[in-house]
């Protein structure tokens, strides 16, 4: 049999008394540490539903064609201007071949109407001319038909007093008549010179139009030898900032067509936070308010930030299907709201580091 040594009453009573006091303690300390949470909830925001976040540049190709040569990798660091794809571009030259003949066939146009209006605005001054002349030679004859009229009149008398002859009445007779006939031939010439000086205006005008024709046509094919050599100069792809290419999924040959993206250029040290804060918790905060700022990949370091701008609506109004509540399954969600959330004073070395998505933890102070 074992041999049970008795505790005394000492010894028991101690530890009647150590368990409250333990217990006081400790009720004590979780009151203390809740209250402190409490008043450290009050005045603080935390969440870890955040994201950095930097300017990412879609790398867009102008024009279609195949890829002659790809100049970048994955990952690799990029200054503005350099070159990042060359596309094969023989068909835009060829373009711009055809461009150019059809601008100098322009210039060659405008030229003839030019060439084609002197020389119509040249037969109007020999027309006027023409008709001046007319007009000269009608008014001569006006004069001789009065004369003959007259000679004819004084003959006519004579002949009845047997004056004069037969035949010098005859002939007063025909001059009268030639001069009559002579000033009707100069009147239908007047005529006739008119109407050409008619139809040769005619010809200026339409030859001025032409030239007006002719000038926007030039014009026009001007804008297509630029628009040719834009879309050349758009077979050579550049970086169109500094910044690091993403995964480059594009190969030499490949067909890509205008429009499509081909990968993204992150700017450089340019970075950001996104968190997405609960819609309860965003009653107190403003735009301002300091931010302690937790980054994953830097667990021993703490950055210190500030509230830049809130999203105009909650993270699922901007979703591709956005949730319809009209209908008829609705099931209330807590939304969230994202917040941009600026650096400060942040180290070049750690931004060069930072990369998109990293995830962080951030807490904003409410004071």
């Amino acid at each position: 049999m074992e041999n049970i040594t008795p505790q005394s009453p000492q010894s028991e009573k101690k530890k009647n008394i150590l368990f409250p006091i333990i217990l006081a303690i400790a009720i004590l300390a979780g009151v203390f540490f809740g209250y402190k949470e409490y008043v450290h909830g009050q005045t603080h925001e935390k969440t870890d539903n955040a994201q950095v976040m930097s300017n990412m540049t879609p790398i867009i190709s102008r024009v279609s064609g195949y890829i002659n040569e790809v100049k970048v990798t994955d990952n690799q660091f990029v200054h503005k201007g350099d070159t990042l794809l060359v596309l094969d571009n023989r068909d835009q030259k060829m373009l711009l071949a055809q461009t150019e003949a059809a601008y100098i066939t322009a210039q060659n146009n405008i030229s003839v109407a030019k060439l084609s209006a002197n020389a119509a605005s040249k037969n109007i001054n020999t027309s006027n001319a023409a008709v001046n002349t007319a007009d000269a030679q009608i008014d001569l004859a006006k004069v001789n038909v009065w004369k003959t009229t007259q000679d004819f009149n004084r003959y006519a008398n004579l002949i009845k007093d047997h004056s004069i002859t037969q035949q010098q009445y005859e002939q007063a007779v025909a001059a009268k008549e030639a001069a009559e006939k002579q000033l009707k031939v100069l009147m239908d010439q007047k005529n006739q010179v008119k109407q050409q000086t008619e139809v040769v205006v005619s010809q200026t005008q339409t030859a001025n139009q032409q030239i007006s024709t002719a000038d926007a046509m030039l014009k026009q094919r001007m804008v297509d030898v630029e628009n040719a050599k834009l879309n050349l100069s758009y077979t050579v792809i550049t970086a169109p900032e500094d910044g690091f290419v993403s995964k480059v999924p594009v190969q030499n040959g490949q067909l890509i067509q205008a429009g499509m993206q081909l990968f993204s250029l992150i700017k450089d040290n340019d970075v950001w936070i996104v968190a997405n804060f609960k819609e309860t918790q965003i009653s107190k905060m403003l735009e301002g308010q300091k931010v302690e700022i937790e980054i994953d990949a830097f667990p021993k370091q703490k950055f210190e930030g500030i509230v830049s701008s809130f999203s105009p609506g909650t993270g699922s109004s901007f979703s591709v299907l956005p949730p319809d509540n009209a209908s008829g399954n609705f099931v209330k969600v807590v939304q969230r709201v994202p917040v941009r959330i600026d650096f400060k004073n942040l180290d070049n070395a750690i931004a060069k580091k930072m990369r998109v998505g990293l995830n962080a933890t951030v807490e904003v102070i409410l004071k």
